[in-house]
């Protein structure tokens, strides 16, 4: 069986880049798993453990970070960790699927470099500053402080996104869903003609 490769996206929160993994599972031809990331947050909203994040708490955390047992963690937020298990990468993988995984940007930027040409990372861009406050506000899933945070890190976050080896701007969820379908065909090696 042919080893899946690893397909890396990143974005500021509020980018749409959740919305665009969700769309991506669904076309057939991508031959996509999904990699849960861990973090020692809080489940928000109907977030469940095991689902869109393994909930571990800062100590069991670090102390499977201290083991080795991540491909890449970082402290996003002061004691809010997140990381990739390497148990993910593999289990994906080695099923000879195409790994999906949804990381910060050093993450990202670390994980590339760890798996060199057998990854691919896109940067998913807002269509502006202002319409990613608009994205974060209609949440309504985080108090005016964690937005302002958000929007800081947001400005951060950008200034990485000519490191990746690719950036979709998500002006138009259709669109940016095409395009980064095209992206990982290409990197896969799928032909475009044979996708639905």
């Amino acid at each position: 069986m042919k080893e899946g490769k690893i397909i890396i996206l990143s974005a500021p929160s509020g980018s749409g880049k959740s919305s665009i993994i969700r769309r991506l599972m669904e076309i057939a031809d991508l031959c996509l798993g999904f990699s849960v990331s861990a973090t020692s947050r809080k489940p928000r909203g109907d977030e469940r453990d095991g689902v869109e994040y393994y909930f571990l708490s800062e100590k069991e955390f670090k102390e499977r970070a201290e083991r080795g047992e991540f491909v890449e963690w970082e402290e996003v937020y002061p004691g809010t960790c997140y990381g990739t298990l390497l148990s993910e990468v593999t289990r994906v993988t080695h099923a000879g699927r195409n790994l999906i995984m949804d990381v910060d940007v050093k993450g990202a930027l670390n994980i590339k470099e760890f798996f060199g040409e057998k990854a691919l990372a896109l940067f998913i861009m807002p269509p502006s500053k202002e319409e990613l406050e608009k994205r974060l506000r209609s949440r309504s899933t985080d108090s005016e402080d964690s937005i302002l945070k958000r929007l800081a890190k947001a400005d951060f976050e950008m200034g990485f996104a000519p490191k990746f080896d690719d950036v979709v701007v998500n002006d138009n969820l259709e669109a940016a869903v095409n395009k980064t379908a095209s992206l990982i065909r290409g990197f896969s090696g799928i032909e475009e003609d044979k996708a639905e």
